[in-house]
């Protein structure tokens, strides 16, 4: 340094002191997160384990597995036989609509393209009774993979209802506050004082039962309502959690200067407050998931979600039940389908607390 206070570098030192600063690279809040989740051991590979799970299911068309609702009648299920690597039974042709749903049921057109992959790859070969059958002779494996379909799909829906509609609502009302955010939260305690599952009952009995005296069919598809039902419920609480962090949030330095900018209401809202508190919503979700999928068993387990010849969770329980007697348990419809369900709510409950770890501003930083 010279006496005027400036600093005189050389060529080499300049080189040097660059040379230094290249290593040490800053790295955003995701970046930071994803590092501490992949050292997270329980939560890396509990996510590894839902992404294959997810794949599976997703592509369960495509999978060489007997159809979820081929019966072939038997004095009693079929325990599992894990010496029986596969046989030839997939005996269909698919040429027009009525021949998918022979074998399948209404399937969406993309499952069909799906199911036609699979028949020109594997022909008519299937997987053995890897995981035994029912009563009436269907492949356990097979409606445990299906069934694990409806599951992701409500809690898809009610995930994405949730993330719209709960971060929208509670990220606004802590944003406005006063008058507004009073208003808007009493209406959150009226919906939470309503008896959700009586509600859910009377409208999928009400819009699902079919109008016999016109001979017409329901009103409408239950699946879809029985989805967005479920997804009306859950964003509620994503409200609330929401709204707590954006009122910690409403008055810091960040949000003052976008207002005196003359940022508008929806620009703070949606580029500079729902970005700050999305760590939250993600812990929360990877939580909420879980409860979803327990609640759609539910519902299957009573008969008010998804109907045969389609397959859930909830209606693996329901033959699970059916089929324990005090003469003789067939051990095997009841430990396969409460070790998938179990195992896939553990592994989501493993990621959500690793995610928390991560996703902590706190320890940002820290190995």
């Amino acid at each position: 340094m010279d006496p005027s206070g400036r600093w005189n570098l050389h060529v080499r030192d300049e080189e040097r002191l660059l040379a230094e600063a290249a290593e040490y690279r800053g790295e955003s809040l995701w970046q930071d997160a994803w590092r501490r989740l992949k050292r997270d051991r329980t939560a890396f590979w509990s996510m590894i384990f839902l992404a294959v799970f997810v794949a599976l299911s997703l592509f369960a068309p495509l999978l060489p597995l007997p159809s979820p609702i081929a019966l072939d009648l038997k004095a009693e299920p079929q325990p599992p036989v894990w010496t029986e690597l596969g046989n030839r039974g997939f005996d269909y042709t698919f040429e027009t609509d009525d021949d998918y749903k022979l074998a399948y049921w209404d399937l969406y057109w993309h499952d069909k393209r799906l199911v036609d992959v699979r028949k020109a790859v594997f022909g008519d070969w299937q997987t053995g009774r890897w995981f035994g059958t029912d009563s009436k002779g269907r492949d356990l494996l097979s409606r445990i993979v299906w069934g694990s379909r409806t599951s992701i799909w409500v809690a898809f829906a009610a995930t994405l209802c949730s993330l719209v509609i709960g971060v929208t609502y509670g990220a606004f009302s802590g944003l406005i506050g006063g008058r507004v955010d009073n208003l808007m939260m009493r209406i959150v305690d009226v919906l939470y004082s309503i008896p959700f599952i009586f509600v859910v009952i009377f409208i999928l009995t009400f819009l699902s039962e079919p109008r016999q005296d016109l001979e017409t069919e329901s009103l409408v598809d239950k699946g879809w309502v029985f989805f967005i039902v479920i997804g009306a419920i859950y964003w509620l609480t994503m409200a609330r959690v929401v709204r707590g962090q954006v009122l910690s949030l409403k008055n810091s330095e960040f949000i003052e200067a976008a207002r005196a900018v003359g940022a508008s209401t929806a620009r703070i809202l949606f580029v500079h407050v729902v970005p700050n508190v999305l760590s939250v919503v993600i812990v929360y979700l990877t939580l909420t998931i879980p409860a979803i999928m327990l609640f759609e068993a539910f519902l299957s387990f009573l008969g008010l979600g998804i109907e045969p010849p389609k397959v859930s969770w909830g209606l693996l329980a329901v033959d699970g039940t059916d089929a324990i007697n005090p003469i003789r348990t067939f051990w095997w419809l009841v430990v396969f389908p409460a070790g998938a369900m179990g195992s896939t709510l553990l592994a989501l409950n493993f990621l959500g607390d690793g995610l928390r770890d991560a996703l902590d501003p706190k320890l940002r930083g820290k190995h």
